[in-house]
């Protein structure tokens, strides 16, 4: 049995750490939000009062936090994590943050004798749920084999993208990409209504022709064909607008930060930017066919 401390108690951690008490540890959790904790009391964890209290006297910490802002002051404050935890701690960060201000705190850790990953995830509140999430894993390889059984009690598939940083490259990479294809399978349910063909045709005919794409086969954007798709339940999240707005507008920094081209990436942006301005923000992401159907 590992005592973990797991600070962010939300939709996706509160789950994650159900999960990991599930699998057997002592786990200690906070968060700022009463209604979180007593949820987290009811699975089985023990609620501390700061998250310096759950950094403190275990093996390992994990945390799932907003943004960049707040893993930083979380572990790097003056009664934040570093502060608190003792030497040797296994530090799990899986929130979807910034590459800059992951490999920054990771080397503070470093420089308190302390052991980092970024480790943020893939696979939304129902894959929390399930403790079938991908993990994509940024640290060095000490580090990724330390984290990886803690990490298989809360998801199904875990990938070591590299050094620090990497695992926040991996992930916005590919929700870069999810929102782009997204776009595009609902510009193409949007044309094909126009033109009278059939949402179940269209979906037989791409899922198995050169259109085939996640964002097709397994979340289709329009009702009818994929019945557990948020499609089918009003365009409740799922992953919502303001997620996925939140990781294109990481890309968008990685891509300014880095020089590198991202046309389509930033075209998503915007779209999605816009559809949340309409106040869609807690749609999930595959609502956008609203916004290119005229009615956002």
């Amino acid at each position: 049995m590992t005592t973990i401390g797991f600070i962010g108690l939300g939709n996706m951690g509160g789950h994650m750490a159900a999960n990991l008490v599930k699998a057997g540890h002592a786990v200690k959790g906070f968060d700022l939000v009463a209604d979180y904790l007593a949820r987290f009391e009811a699975a089985g964890g023990t609620a501390v009062k700061s998250s310096s209290e759950a950094a403190s006297d275990v093996d390992v910490v994990v945390t799932m936090l907003p943004a960049g802002q707040h893993v930083r002051a979380v572990y790097t404050g003056d009664d934040g994590i570093l502060a608190s935890a003792k030497k040797g701690t296994l530090l799990i960060d899986s929130s979807t943050i910034d590459v800059a201000t992951a490999r920054d705190v990771a080397a503070s850790a470093d420089a308190a004798g302390m052991v980092m990953i970024d480790a943020p995830v893939s696979g939304g509140v129902g894959g929390a749920e399930a403790g079938t999430l991908t993990f994509m894993v940024g640290g060095s390889d000490a580090a990724f084999e330390q984290a990886k059984p803690v990490l298989e009690n809360m998801g199904k598939n875990i990938f070591h993208a590299g050094g620090s940083g990497n695992g926040q490259a991996a992930k916005v990479c590919n929700n870069m990409l999810l929102g782009i294809s997204m776009i595009g399978t609902c510009e193409a349910f949007a044309l094909a209504e126009k033109l009278g063909l059939d949402h179940q045709k269209l979906f037989d005919i791409s899922s198995t022709a050169s259109g085939q794409c996640w964002s097709l086969t397994t979340y289709c954007p329009v009702p009818g064909p994929l019945p557990a798709s948020p499609a089918n339940n009003d365009y409740k999240p799922g992953f919502s607008v303001d997620m996925m707005l939140k990781d294109l507008k990481l890309a968008q920094d990685a891509a300014q930060a880095s020089n590198a081209a991202t046309p389509l990436g930033a075209q998503a942006a915007a779209l999605y930017a816009l559809f949340e301005a309409s106040g869609h923000g807690d749609t999930d992401f595959s609502g956008i066919i609203k916004l290119l159907r005229g009615e956002a």
